[in-house]
């Protein structure tokens, strides 16, 4: 047996055991396509039974504050948590621009806890390709739950759906003049709702609207109210948390055939470098001669 393969089944092994550092460097290798990444993934176990709870919801709804709560209260529970934050990517050199969250430094250094922020990579609903292959290394450790907080804009709501077993939507009593807007679609993919912030004038009357709406739809979508930096409600949205149904159902087909679709489409786009994008445009457009149909043409 060669090194690369020794170093290989001792990664896998590391991984399954739960090691943290096993863990960062496989997830190293994922996040930046590095030898042996591929053959990586393609040795992994992975446990489908381990909840992936998707946290999502607009900007300053109190997400990173709840996935605090909710990480507190498991790790009082004795559970292991992995949370994946979805940053959005620097439009100019693509990585991560938040880094791991400043509000959950509490958790960094808790046995229970690991923790890792990941780029959206330009992808317009924060999900790509790439977070799906962190998660199954996720899923490939012996957690209890899965968290996967996104960045909250474009798409997120709608395509954390693809890849989390339970989507929570998080909002504001703010919001409510938004109520249209959530019923036209995010209803269809949110498991739960929580109005987070419920301390706030407006909170019951939102709340009371929002399950109003659940009725209506006849679905059964309950409706938590939290205050996440008191600690107040989070108790019975972890008790859901933990007694929702995973990895099984007709839902578990959907969500691979959709990770499926999204892992061959980002390999066939594999060749399509946006830095070598960026340099081509850049020299067509000092000669005056850019055309974006044109320019699109000839790399297709």
């Amino acid at each position: 047996m060669d090194a690369a393969q020794v170093y290989l089944d001792q990664l896998v092994s590391k991984i399954a055991g739960g090691d943290f550092i096993a863990l960062a460097r496989a997830l190293t290798l994922v996040e930046n396509d590095i030898a042996p990444a591929a053959d990586l993934l393609k040795s992994l176990s992975i446990n489908r039974k381990i909840p992936v709870v998707g946290i999502t919801g607009p900007p300053g709804a109190g997400k990173s504050t709840l996935v605090s709560a909710i990480t507190e209260e498991f790790c009082r529970l004795d559970k292991r948590v992995a949370i994946l934050a979805v940053d959005p990517s620097s439009p100019f050199n693509y990585g991560s621009l938040l880094g791991d969250r400043i509000r959950m430094s509490k958790h960094f250094n808790h046995p229970n806890v690991f923790i890792r922020s990941v780029a959206t990579r330009g992808s317009l609903g924060g999900i790509s390709a790439k977070t799906i292959e962190m998660v199954d290394v996720l899923r490939s450790s012996h957690f209890d739950l899965i968290i996967i907080e996104t960045v909250g804009v474009g798409q997120s709501e709608i395509e954390i759906a693809g890849l989390a077993d339970q989507t929570v939507l998080v909002l504001v009593p703010e919001a409510g003049d938004e109520i249209q807007h959530i019923k036209s679609g995010l209803m269809e993919v949110a498991q739960a709702f929580v109005v987070n912030k419920a301390d706030r004038d407006g909170a019951d009357t939102f709340a009371n609207n929002l399950q109003k709406m659940v009725r209506e739809q006849h679905q059964q979508v309950p409706v938590f109210k939290t205050v996440a930096d008191k600690n107040i409600g989070v108790g019975a949205l972890c008790n859901w948390i933990l007694n929702a149904e995973y990895g099984d159902g007709s839902k578990i087909t959907y969500l691979l055939a959709d990770q499926a679709f999204k892992l061959i489409q980002s390999k066939r786009m594999k060749d399509i470098d946006r830095g070598r994008l960026h340099d081509l445009i850049k020299l067509e457009l000092a000669d005056g001669r850019f055309n974006m149909y044109r320019f699109v043409e000839r790399l297709i």
